[in-house]
Formats: structure tokens, C-alpha cells, sequence
């Protein structure tokens, strides 16, 4: 790619510019104006040509070839037809020759290639060359003529440096770094005036054939008898037009920018009085609920229940429906209840017909018809157990069955992103139309129990020495060389073929050339033990002149040269032909202090498909490549590394790792619901057969039976659609419906089991009454969780859809199954139970004693119904929590805005994971950004000037063309992301075709007229005929015919433009090769570590292509154009764009459908409906404030994870709601704990205590995933949702709650009085759905 070919500009570029010249030598006594140093060629080095002295004047140049040449390259020189020079026509073409580089670099920006070509014109041929030429050396060549060796160029401080001002910011469009870096032997920000002349002047480089000291200065030198007078010819300005070509372009000339606008201040956040606003707001809110709340239980204490004593005795009794019930009675030491002294029972109202509202008379007929359906249908089931059984478990198993076309999606892509979003589609996009991004293979290797540094001692004459980190040890560099050959040589196996690195591996030049790309700094020394220990010694073998760290220094500077100018000889490129870039192959080090690196980073490049059939042999390989690397150790060298299936891998095997935490967890729960759903009594006196007999283990494990089969139905009725679940639903859905389900379970049984058989009434009536008591409530949990998921699932998120869709069905069918086949299996065990018979082994029967004829009250029940609802609802505790739980809400609600977004990639690693390691030490080291590519999809035209000026980013494109946004756009890349101007192959292309150079780099055949490599010297090329440029641009049929040559041209060192490497997969071409269609241009984002600046990198990136896509409209008229920016992690982070929206939306969804639920069922009930509102978004937000004191990011997972707190939370708090609802207690606090007594025992042992056992064994899980958003989040649901069901709501049920019923109060009223003493139970044991007529 743009690597490579920058291997191949800084090969070749360096020395052709010094070749150029061709050089001689002045003589001391010419003093004559219009005088020559040399004329001619008169030897021909290794190195270039060397000129033959010549002491006269000037000649004329009457070649009509030569006059050519100096017309194109030395205009300046032309005088007319007797122009008079100090070369010859030799010397013109190898000026001509050696410009071939510099063109192809510099003319991009015409003030530049002016400025450099009168430097060596004016050498070369200038006539009057003894003013500023001093000859400082010359030998006898062996045809006896004297040749220049070395000669002092002497250049005013105008000249030069106002030549490197105008070339210091040309671009090299395919390398993403600036010319210069070619040309000086160092780094363009490294670079000077000074040392730019020095390096191109110096024989040390290995291409200069003899030495051009430019000595730089404006005063006149004299030496002997001559004084030379520095050269100070007019310099053009890169911000100024020469001639008539167009002034050098922004990303090549600073000086033509337009000011770039400053960087936008970051928001200020908001603050009140230097406090962050959520702060404030919730301080405020928290302050004033707790002063007014205060101050109203103060009042209502004194004025009301007159606490203080200072009303009369008669006023105190009048309390209103808000009064204590504890006025009447107190609870002795036994838990019994007992009337105060003096004490007055409160009543309810009598109320009149005419005091019903309508909505109050619908609300009863809804319950009524609501329970008298649960009634029924409860006996039906109770009478007809095996057929209600036979049925519901054959339909249920007709839709398990689907499970044999059960599909799990574990790509991440279709997981996170969905088919139809802006990342997806542009992803699909880049890959159908470029191919996907490589596989990697990576190792980072470190030393660090080794500090000591490796003292490098400079050739001499220099005495000093420079220190360079351990991991440049030479014998450390031999062991990573054994390490990186060894990998290299692995083979594995597929399909009975043997399959090696070389079939799998990405090769830039192939098939010329077929070497992987390995990024290494081995490859400095071309994987080659023997070449790291090469030296060159002086000429008395006492002294190194140059060693492996030698090269090294050079080649970090310059890593696209072919040979090293330190004495060894070797080139910097690797074996492929790419230069190694130390900034991608060491890590760890301060600034561009490439010495203080710290790790080595070794990158295999592999290649990617589509299809991923095509991936099997590279996955084959990398499975070997991994089982490598676990095995290898050393004492010398710390290795971490990953492969491209890495991260997939070990996601695998933290699932299958996790398989037996999962179950142990699902374990306990079952178990501990078959041993609490039994009915055991005080177990005082109870024998073991009695205990045998009232167990419930059969019931139990058949509950979390019809649980299971509930989820196996939901997915296999999915998997008839064809709707791929994911391994979040296999986890998360079984516990959400366990939750609900038991919930339900423990309602049913432990009501029947406190149920008194009526007089006459058959267990089957009994079980059908008992159902239409919970029936109800059982519905509104359900339907309320069910309706909401199902909303839940018009999310855009593909995991948040799917798993909607499985938990509600899968709560769908655990609610039909419970009121079918339970209340058939429940009917059976009841019948058992009452026939003495064991359970688990019913056939076997205990005698004639009487079972469950004794207290059925539960110890839990006791406690709850005797002692913690009297202990909650007494007057000074109620104040008390509801204070504690406002001020939490507040404290939470003030954080919430902190909660991090994104998933931290360690934390889908098992703990033991070897990519933990990796993903370390890559945050540690990493020092390169990922690649961006602006696509410019298919409809763009780059046939004209227009549409070329509109991308391109040369001499006549304009600032605002898209290769100048983005190129402005890396000059404040802290704010954009974008860390490099991008490749262009555009640019590159009109370089390409430029016809200078010798050979030209677009050449032809010349009999067939077919493509010619301008890596081809034979004399069968010539330059490709060009038909009439438009504005120094190709016209249409060139553009068009010669691109595909350009798109096959390697790069070599006569051309460095050839775009098979850069370009070859960038580049779309069309409609048989006549038109371009799509194409990208790629750049680096800025390094990235966190998942904020993943975030921000995206927003920027789309921000800067949608500016793009709005200008190239403008320019070219075109609504159709469009340009996106794509990096293959984008598709991952895309989802936090909307992350917080998302969330918002989900949440108010799922919370508006159980309010609308809860109205309905609850028989228009508004304010029960805002209660049970009220208390999901308490427990969701003090859940959300738990995820930012616990560390735990918003992401998709914990958005699943809210979506189910709110169905948990709907457990907690409905069947809380509606016992309130339907109680006929006189006051809210009789009626709050009436529903705490009959309901908080089922709910407290159904979902808390049964998922707190479940839940702590997810902690010992080695998935920090689980940990975290499983562990962490289902501790927070279940201790939320059980504290503000148990402890909050029936508080404020007791302050606020929603008031009595007036139409089921009338008909309770108006009831029989005969017919309620015949079924009445004593006070203390009769629920308020007795109450109500069935």
C-alpha cells in the first residue's frame, strides 16, 4: 500500500538530485566574467558522471536535443538561438535524467520544482559558474583527462533558505509524509536549509559521485587571488505563481492557506455557582422534598394525630383515612395483635350508588371480570388436569422443536450494528467495492527485567557515545530474529493441504515480487542474521566505523532507503520491498525518540475475504500461530501477542468456561426453590414422613420445568422465523423468566397453601378461586413485561431487538404455561398432598394422618405479616425511608450524566486470557492510529478538470477540494482525529503522467503500443503519447487510458509514482476500464486508547466527510455525490452515537407500556399505574447511578440488562400494587400493610432470596464480563427492585396511595351479611380478596 511505495521515493530521490549535476570544478585564476569550471563528461562512477575540468568561456548550444532539454528544464538559461552554457548536450541529459524524482515530488508545487532546478541548472550550466563555483579538487581519469572531484557552491541565505521554505511542505500523496523527508536523509521536521544542502552535497550518501560543499553565506569569499560572489538568483515564493502555472496548493505551501478558523472551545459545562448543574438541581430537589416532606409529618403529627397532647380526646380519634392503624393496635410479645386501651376501630365510610363514579363502576366490572375468568378457567384446568397437561405440553414441545434450527449469531457486526445503519451499510460498501481489511497477526515484545541500556560509541573521530534501550541488544535482536523466522515457517493443515504464511499473506507487489509484509524492524537488515552482524572497520582493522546500530539510526530516519550512507551498504526496505516505519514497529518511546523504545512490534499482514469460506486456510494458519505462541516461552523477552481470531476465540471459551458457572448458578435456584416451596409448619412436632408428604420438591422442579420449557418455546418458535438468537439471550433470558416465573410460582402456592378449603367446595373449586384471586396480578406482571419487551424490540439495535422479541414470548409463554399446566400439576399435588402420599414418590402413602391441617402459615409469612410490616409502617419509620430513599434517588439521578459509555474490549476476555496481555500492553506501546479511508463513491467525474480539481490537492486545486479539508483537518488533529494529510491517488496519477524524466514513468511499446513497467529499461518503451492537455491536465481519453497502466506500475527507483502498491485495490474502474467509480483516500486517525476517543474520532471523521460530500455538490452541481469515511472498528462504535438517545427511548417505551397495561388491567386505575411508574424509575435510575460508582459503561449489554431491570422490576412492585389496590382496609396504612403482609413474603422468597443465590455465584465467574454487567447489574436489580417493593412502595402506598374503590366497597357493603359469616375466616388470617365477590 502507501507504505511501500514511499520505500521506493526515498530509495531513489535521495541521490539523483546530487547526480544531476554532473559536477566540475572551477579554476582559481578564472576571473573573467562569463567563465566556465568544467564542460563535458569524463568519467562514469558507480555513483554518476563526473565533469571534466575546462578553464575557458561559455559555449554556444547548438544541438537542437540539448536546446530542447534546457527550454524544459532551464528556461531562465534560454537566451535566444545563441544561448550560451557551460555543458554539453551529455551533460544535459543527465540532468535530464536525474530531474526524473524530483519531478515526479516537487512539481506538485511549481515555485518548488523552479527553486530546486535552477539550483543544479545554474550548476551545471550556468555561463557565468566561476562567480559561485570554487573547485576544491580534481584526479587524472585513465583517459588522461582532469575530472572534478570536488567543488564549494556558494549560496546566499535569501536562496537557500527561501528554497527550502518553498519546498518544506510539498506532499508525498501515496506516503502520507512531505518530500523533503526523501531528499534530506532525515525526517522533514528534522530537516534545515543546512542540513538539506549538506545531504545532497555529501559523498557519504553513496549516490553523489563527488562532493558540493554549499557553503551558505551573504558575503563575498576570496580565495587566493579569485572572490566568489554567492549565487543569489530569484526565488519564488511556493505562495507565488512562476509563470503561468498556478501557485502551489495549501497542503504543499503553508504560506497559501487561507487561516485555518480556530479550534472550537470545548462546552463549558454547565455549572451553578461553580457547581455542576445535575449537582445542584438534585440538591435542590433532595433540600426542598426533605424540608417540605418534614415539616408536613411534623403537622400532621401535632395537628392531626395530635402527638403532642394539646386537643382534647375527642378530636384525636377523628382520624382521617390516613390515620395509623397502630392507633388501634399494638403487637405483643407474640407477634399477636392487641387493641390499644381506649383505642377506637376505624371504619370505612358507607357509600351510596350515587357516590360511584363511572370510571370507579368500570374498574370493578373489569376486576370482577377478570376474576370471574381466572375462576373459571382455574377450575376447568383443576378438573381436566391431563388433558390441560397433554395439550399445553405438545404445543409447547411442537415449539420447542424449533430449536433443531437453532441459529446463534456471534459476529459481532450483526450483534452490535444493524443491517440497515449508516456504519453497517457504509462497511458493506467498502468491502464489496475494496475487499475487507487485513488480518493481523501481531507480537509486542518487551524486556522488562533488563535496563540496562546498550552504549553505542560513534565512528570516530568522535568520541561519544549514545544510549539506546535493551531491546537493541544485538544478541537480544538474534533471539526475536529466531522468533519472527520460526513463525514465518509454520505450517498447518486444511483439508489435507499444507498451508504456509506465504499462501495466506498480504504481498504488495506480487507477482513480482511474492515476500509477505512483515512490519519489523528486522527488516532493516532484511530477516538476515548475518547482516546485523556486519561492520566495516577502518583501514587498520583497529577502529568500527559502522555497525548493526548504525544502520539502524539511519534507516529510523530514513526507512525508505535503498542503501545506507553509514559504510555498510544495506538497504532499509524489507524483503517485500516496503519501507519499515519505526513509528508502526517500535513502541514505548518519548516523542520521535525511536532510541528510548521500549517494545518491538512485529506485524504479519494477512489477507481478508469476504467470503469467509476463504478465510479457513488463514484461520488454519493462525490456529498454529496461536498454539506457537502459548508454548513459547524465554527468560530473556516478555512476548504478548494476538491473531485475527484472537478475540473470537476466547470469547468462545469464556462461554463454554462460563457454561458450569451458569449452571451452578440456575442450580441453586432450583434447588432452593424445591425445598421453600414446600409447607412445613412450625416443624415443632412435625415427623419426617409429615415433612415428606408437605414438600413441594415435585411442584417446585416442575415450576422451573414449565420456566425452561417456557425459553426453549420462545426459541424455537424464533428459530421458525428465522431469527438468530445470541448467546446474551441463551444467559440473560432463562433469569428474567425464572424471575417472573418463580414470582408467579411462590404467589400461587403459598396463597393456596394459606388458603382455608370453604365448606362443600372440591379442591379443584378451591384451586379455580385461588386463580382467580392471583390470576390477576399474575396477568399484569406479565402482560406488562411481555407488551414492554415487545416495544423494546423497535430498538435499531440488532441485540437489543432479538432479545425484546425471545423475553417476550418466552414471559408470554411462562404466564400461559402457569395458568395451564401449573394449575394442572398443582391440582395433582394438592390432591396428593391431601391423600398422605409422599411426595416424589407418590405412590406411596403415610397412613391415615392428617396433612396441612395445622397452622399453614410459612415462617416468612409470620415475619412479615406480624412483625416487618408493623415495624415499616409505624409513624416515625415511614418518615425515615422515605428520606433515605429520596435523597439515594437524588444522589444517583446526580451522576447519572457521569455513567461512561462504550464496552472496554478486555472485559469480553476471560481473566486468564493471553489477550489481556496484548490488549495491555498495546494501550502501553501503541503509538499509531487506525487507518481512516474517505470513500468517494461510484458518480463522481474525474474525466474533468472540475471534478479533478474538487479531489485533488496539488498545484490549482483549491483549499476546500477534499484532499485540502482533510489536510486541513491533520493540522489540528488534537480536534479532528485525523492525524496525517490523506494519500492521493489522484495527485500521484498526474505525476505519473507527467512526460519528464528520463525514462518518463507512463510508457508504451513501441510496435504494440501496450503498457510498458517503468521498472522496464530496455530500449522497447517510449514515453506515452499525449493528446492536447486541458490546463496542463490530461484530456478525457488519456485520463482514461492510461489509469489502468497507472493501477499496474510498481514503483521503482526511475518512478516512485507507480500505483500498483498504493493504489491497486483503491481505485475502481468501470464500464470496461472507460470510467472510475468508486475510490478512497486514506489517512490515520490520532492514537487511540480509550473508548472516548473512539467515540470522538468517529463524530469527526463523519463530520469532515459530510462537509466534503456538501462541498463537492456545490463545486460540481452534483446531488448524487457522497463521501463517507470508513475504519473497520467504526461499525462497533456507532452504537454510542445514539447510545444515550437509545436508552432514553428503550426505557420510556418499556415504562409507558406497563403504565398503559397497568391502567388497563388494574381496572383504570390511574394512580396505582403512576405508583408503579414512580417506583421502575426510582430503581432504574439508582441503577443507572450504580453503574457509575461501580465502574460499569453504558453499552449495549447494560442497555439489555435496563430493558430487563424493568420487567424484574415490574415482579417487585405490581403484585405489591394491585393488593393495594383491591384491599378494603379503612386507611392507606391498613391497606399498605395488608398487601405487604399477603404479597411481601412471596415476593421477598419468589425473586429476592430465590436470584440472590443464583447471583452470587456469578461473581466467581473468570468472564470480567459477567462479572461486571452480569454480576454487578443483577445484584443491583434484585437489591433495587426488592428494597423499593418491600421497603418504598409500601411507604408511599401508605402516604399517596391510590384511594378506595367506591363500587367494590358498595358491593362489599351491601353483601349478605349471613353469607360472609358462613365463609368468614378469623380477621388475622383472611386476605381482601375474600372480600371481593368472585
Amino acid at each position: 500500500m502507501s507504505l511501500f511505495e514511499r520505500n521506493i521515493y526515498k530509495t531513489s530521490v535521495f541521490f539523483m538530485v546530487i547526480c544531476l549535476c554532473g559536477i566540475a570544478t572551477s579554476n582559481n585564476e578564472a576571473e573573467e566574467e562569463g567563465q566556465c569550471i568544467w564542460y563535458g563528461e569524463c568519467e562514469n562512477t558507480p555513483s554518476g558522471k563526473i565533469n571534466c575540468q575546462y578553464n575557458g568561456p561559455p559555449k554556444v548550444m547548438e544541438d537542437p536535443v540539448g536546446m530542447d532539454i534546457l527550454r524544459t528544464y532551464c528556461p531562465d538559461l534560454v537566451t535566444g538561438n545563441q544561448t550560451k552554457t557551460c555543458c554539453d548536450v551529455n551533460q544535459l541529459h543527465t540532468l535530464q535524467s536525474n530531474m526524473g524524482l524530483p519531478q515526479q515530488f516537487f512539481l506538485r508545487c511549481p515555485s518548488c520544482y523552479n527553486n530546486f532546478l535552477n539550483l543544479y541548472c545554474y550548476l551545471t550550466c550556468g555561463p557565468h559558474q566561476s562567480r559561485f563555483l570554487q573547485s576544491n579538487g580534481t584526479e587524472v581519469t585513465p583517459a588522461n583527462k582532469t575530472a572534478v572531484k570536488a567543488v564549494n557552491y556558494y549560496l546566499t541565505n535569501e536562496y537557500a533558505n527561501g528554497m527550502f521554505n518553498s519546498c518544506k511542505d510539498v506532499q508525498m500523496p501515496s506516503a502520507n509524509e512531505k518530500a523533503l523527508s526523501v531528499f534530506c536523509g532525515r525526517p522533514a521536521d528534522q530537516c534545515s536549509a543546512e542540513l538539506w544542502l549538506s545531504y545532497m552535497g555529501s559523498t557519504a550518501n553513496g549516490h553523489t559521485p563527488f562532493t558540493i560543499n554549499f557553503a551558505i553565506g551573504d558575503q563575498n569569499v576570496t580565495q587566493g587571488n579569485t572572490t566568489y560572489v554567492p549565487m543569489n538568483y530569484t526565488i519564488t515564493g511556493c505562495n507565488q505563481s512562476y509563470k503561468n502555472r498556478s501557485v502551489c496548493s495549501c497542503q504543499d505551501c503553508e504560506a497559501s492557506c487561507a487561516i485555518v478558523p480556530p479550534i472550537p472551545p470545548k462546552p463549558e459545562p454547565c455549572k451553578i455557582l461553580h457547581i455542576d448543574c445535575y449537582y445542584f438541581a438534585f440538591a435542590i430537589v433532595c433540600l426542598v422534598f426533605n424540608l417540605f416532606f418534614f415539616i408536613y409529618v411534623i403537622c400532621y403529627n401535632i395537628l392531626v394525630r395530635n402527638s403532642l397532647d394539646v386537643m382534647d380526646s375527642q378530636y384525636s380519634q377523628l382520624e382521617d383515612e390516613d390515620g395509623d392503624y397502630s392507633g388501634v393496635f399494638c403487637v405483643n410479645g407474640d407477634g399477636k395483635k392487641k387493641r390499644r386501651p381506649g383505642a377506637q376501630r376505624i371504619n370505612a365510610p358507607k357509600v351510596s350508588h350515587a357516590d360511584i363514579s363511572c370510571l370507579e363502576k368500570t374498574g370493578s366490572w373489569m376486576e370482577t371480570l377478570l376474576e370471574s375468568f381466572f375462576h373459571a378457567w382455574g377450575t376447568f384446568c383443576a378438573r381436566h388436569p391431563i388433558l390441560v397437561m397433554v395439550v399445553g405440553l405438545a404445543v409447547a414441545g411442537a415449539l420447542s422443536a424449533g430449536i433443531s434450527v437453532f441459529q446463534v449469531t456471534t459476529d459481532p457486526v450483526k450483534l452490535w450494528s444493524a443491517k440497515d445503519s449508516q456504519a453497517r451499510t457504509e462497511r458493506d460498501y467498502f468491502d464489496s467495492h475494496f475487499g475487507p481489511f487485513y488480518r493481523t497477526e501481531q507480537l509486542i515484545i518487551t524486556r522488562p527485567n533488563n535496563h540496562t541500556n546498550v552504549v553505542h560509541k560513534n565512528p570516530p573521530p568522535s568520541e561519544d557515545t549514545v544510549d539506546y534501550t535493551s531491546i537493541f541488544d544485538k544478541e537480544f535482536l538474534h533471539m526475536v530474529l529466531d522468533l519472527q523466522l520460526a513463525i514465518e515457517n509454520l505450517t498447518a493443515e486444511y483439508n489435507g493441504e499444507t498451508v504456509t504464511l506465504e499462501d495466506i499473506c498480504f504481498q504488495p507487489l506480487a507477482p513480482d515480487n511474492t515476500k509477505c509484509t512483515i512490519q519489523s524492524i528486522l527488516q532493516y537488515y532484511q530477516n538476515n542474521h548475518t547482516n546485523i552482524d556486519k561492520v566495516v572497520m577502518d583501514s587498520y582493522g583497529f577502529s568500527v566505523i559502522a555497525d548493526y546500530i548504525d544502520h539502524l539510526r539511519y534507516c529510523l530516519q530514513a526507512p525508505a532507503s535503498t542503501q545506507d550512507t553509514v559504510g555498510l551498504n544495506m538497504s532499509c526496505l524489507a524483503e517485500s520491498g516496503q519501507p519499515i516505519f519505526p513509528w508502526i514497529s517500535l513502541g514505548g518511546y518519548k516523542g520521535n525518540d525511536y532510541k528510548s523504545s521500549e517494545a518491538l512490534v512485529i506485524t504479519f499482514v494477512v489477507n481478508n475475504h469476504l467470503a469467509e469460506e476463504k478465510n479457513n486456510k488463514a484461520e488454519a494458519w493462525e490456529k498454529v500461530f496461536i498454539e506457537k505462541m502459548r508454548s513459547f516461552s524465554s527468560p530473556n523477552m516478555t512476548v504478548s501477542f494476538s491473531s485475527e481470531r484472537s478475540i473470537e476465540d476466547e470469547i468462545k471459551r469464556e462461554s463454554d468456561s462460563d457454561v458450569l458457572t451458569i449452571l451452578a448458578s440456575y442450580l441453586i435456584m432450583f434447588g432452593y426453590i424445591a425445598l421453600t416451596l414446600g409447607q412445613y409448619g412450625d416443624c415443632v412436632d412435625c415427623s419426617l414422613p409429615k415433612m415428606l408428604v408437605d414438600a413441594k420438591i415435585t411442584l417446585g422442579l416442575a415450576g422451573v420445568l414449565i420456566v425452561l420449557l417456557s425459553v426453549s418455546s420462545s426459541l424455537g418458535l424464533f428459530s421458525y422465523c428465522g431469527i438468530a438468537a445470541t448467546l446474551i439471550i441463551i444467559e440473560v433470558v432463562p433469569f428474567l423468566v425464572l424471575a417472573v416465573g418463580v414470582d408467579n410460582i411462590f404467589i400461587l402456592v403459598q396463597t393456596f397453601q394459606r388458603d382455608k378449603q370453604r365448606p362443600g367446595e372440591t379442591t379443584e373449586e378451591q384451586i379455580g378461586r385461588i386463580l382467580g384471586q392471583v390470576g390477576p396480578s399474575m396477568m399484569l406482571s406479565s402482560f406488562s413485561e411481555s407488551i414492554a419487551f415487545f416495544l423494546g424490540a423497535l430498538t435499531n439495535m440488532p441485540a437489543v431487538r432479538v432479545f425484546s422479541l425471545y423475553a417476550a414470548m418466552a414471559v408470554l409463554f411462562d404466564f400461559l404455561l402457569q395458568i395451564t399446566v401449573f394449575i394442572a400439576l398443582m391440582t395433582l399435588d394438592a390432591k396428593r398432598q391431601k391423600g398422605n402420599r409422599l411426595d416424589m414418590c407418590c405412590f406411596v402413602k403415610m397412613g391415615n394422618q392428617k396433612s396441612g391441617d395445622k397452622d399453614s402459615e410459612g415462617f416468612l409469612y409470620k415475619l412479615v405479616k406480624d412483625y416487618y410490616s408493623h415495624l415499616l409502617l409505624k409513624e416515625w419509620v415511614r418518615p425515615i425511608v422515605m428520606s433515605i430513599f429520596v435523597t439515594y434517588f437524588c444522589i444517583s439521578g446526580a451522576v447519572i450524566h457521569n455513567v461512561g459509555i462504550g464496552l472496554d474490549q478486555k472485559l469480553s476476555m476471560p481473566d486468564d486470557s493471553y489477550v489481556l496481555d496484548y490488549f495491555k500492553n498495546l494501550s502501553a506501546y501503541l503509538h499509531t492510529g487506525a487507518p481512516v479511508y474517505f470513500v468517494v463513491e461510484q458518480g463522481q467525474d474525474y474525466k474533468s478538470v472540475e471534478g479533478q480539481n474538487s479531489i485533488c490537492g496539488g498545484n490549482g486545486c483549491p483549499q476546500n477540494s477534499l484532499v485540502g479539508q482533510i489536510y486541513t483537518a491533520s493540522l489540528q488533529s488534537n480536534y479532528s482525529r485525523i492525524a496525517q494529510p490523506t494519500s492521493s491517488w489522484l495527485d500521484d496519477y498526474l505525476s505519473w503522467l507527467s512526460p519528464g524524466g528520463d525514462p518518463p514513468c507512463c510508457r508504451e511499446t513501441k510496435s504494440s503500443h501496450q503498457f510498458c513497467p517503468s521498472t522496464d529499461n530496455s530500449s522497447v518503451c517510449i514515453g506515452c503519447p499525449m493528446g492536447k492537455s486541458i490546463h496542463g491536465r490530461p484530456n478525457e481519453k488519456d485520463f482514461m487510458k492510461y489509469l489502468p497502466w497507472f493501477l499496474k506500475d510498481n514503483p521503482g527507483l526511475k518512478c516512485a509514482k507507480g500505483g500498483h502498491a498504493a493504489y491497486g485495490s483503491g481505485v475502481n474502474l468501470i464500464n470496461n476500464n472507460t470510467d472510475v467509480g468508486a475510490t478512497y483516500f486514506m489517512t490515520y486517525h490520532t492514537i487511540m486508547t480509550e473508548n472516548e476517543d473512539y467515540i470522538e474520532g468517529l463524530k469527526m471523521a463523519r463530520k469532515i466527510g459530510d462537509n466534503i460530500t456538501n462541498t463537492l455538490r456545490t463545486m460540481l452541481h452534483n446531488d448524487n455525490i457522497k463521501v463517507f469515511p470508513y475504519s473497520v472498528w467504526y461499525v462497533f462504535y456507532e452504537q454510542y452515537l445514539s447510545i444515550v438517545k437509545d436508552t432514553i427511548q428503550n426505557l420510556c417505551i418499556c415504562i409507558a407500556a406497563i403504565f398503559l397495561v397497568t391502567f388497563l388491567l388494574l381496572g383504570f386505575d390511574f394512580f396505582s399505574a403512576i405508583m408503579v411508574v414512580i417506583t421502575i424509575g426510582m430503581i432504574l435510575v439508582d441503577i443507572l447511578g450504580l453503574m457509575y460508582f461501580w465502574d460499569i459503561t453504558l453499552n449495549a449489554v447494560s442497555l439489555v440488562n435496563l430493558v430487563m431491570a424493568i420487567g424484574i422490576s415490574v415482579e417487585f412492585c405490581a403484585h405489591i400494587i394491585r393488593a393495594f389496590a383491591v384491599s378494603l382496609q379503612p386507611t392507606r396504612v391498613e391497606r399498605a400493610r395488608e398487601s405487604l403482609a399477603h404479597m411481601g413474603s412471596s415476593v421477598l422468597s419468589g425473586i429476592t432470596l430465590t436470584k440472590l443465590g443464583g447471583i452470587i455465584v456469578l461473581a466467581f465467574s473468570k468472564s470480567q464480563l459477567f462479572q461486571v454487567f452480569y454480576f454487578r447489574m443483577y445484584l443491583a436489580m434484585v437489591v433495587y427492585g426488592a428494597s423499593h417493593g418491600l421497603i418504598f412502595l409500601p411507604v408511599l402506598l401508605s402516604y399517596i396511595g391510590p384511594p378506595l374503590n367506591k363500587a367494590k366497597l358498595y358491593k362489599h357493603q351491601n353483601r349478605d351479611q349471613s353469607e360472609r359469616d358462613s365463609i368468614a375466616e378469623p380477621r388475622h388470617n383472611r386476605s381482601s380478596y375474600d372480600a371481593i365477590p368472585g
